[in-house]
């Protein structure tokens, strides 16, 4: 699984990843060890259902570790004091307004390593990301969304 993809992210993002995985590595992979041999002492494997539901677990733990080793691996550090001030930016937040008279709402735009909308950060590869970037305070955009397109104008960029 040699993946070549470079993950952005901020100096933030990869130190929760690498606390993340030495949870995995250290406490999460234990306890699914534990687990299996507990539930081989139920008796007949063929017929356990918790010890194949461990070790669903055990391949689920030891893929995220493999993925996240992977993230960490191939890292870009986000700097965002380069540049544009008012321009919108991988690692820079960003606050707009619907068009005509919508809500102001600010994100942070981050990579797919660590966005989470509901903490107000989007990928650099979600749509909304990918209309924005580039674009400076007080520009009109229309960002084309699965739900429709909608116009929004960049109030601004920190």
């Amino acid at each position: 699984m040699a993946e070549d993809k470079s993950y952005y992210m901020t100096q933030e993002g990869k130190e929760k990843l690498e606390e993340e995985l030495h949870y995995l590595k250290t406490e999460k992979r234990q306890e699914v060890v534990e687990r299996i041999k507990i539930a081989r002492g139920f008796g007949d494997l063929s017929e356990n259902s918790e010890y194949d539901a461990a070790k669903d677990e055990q391949a689920f733990v030891e893929s995220r570790i493999s993925h996240v080793e992977n993230m960490i691996r191939n890292a870009v550090i986000i700097e965002n004091d380069t540049g544009n001030k008012n321009e919108v930016q991988l690692g820079k937040s960003v606050t707009f307004q619907e068009i005509p008279d919508g809500d102001e709402e600010t994100y942070t735009i981050v990579g797919s390593a660590e966005a989470d909308p509901f903490e107000g950060k989007i990928s650099n590869e979600s749509p909304m990301a990918k209309s924005l970037m580039g674009r400076e305070v007080g520009e009109e955009v229309t960002v084309a969304t699965p739900g429709g397109d909608i116009d929004v104008k960049i109030m601004k960029v920190e």
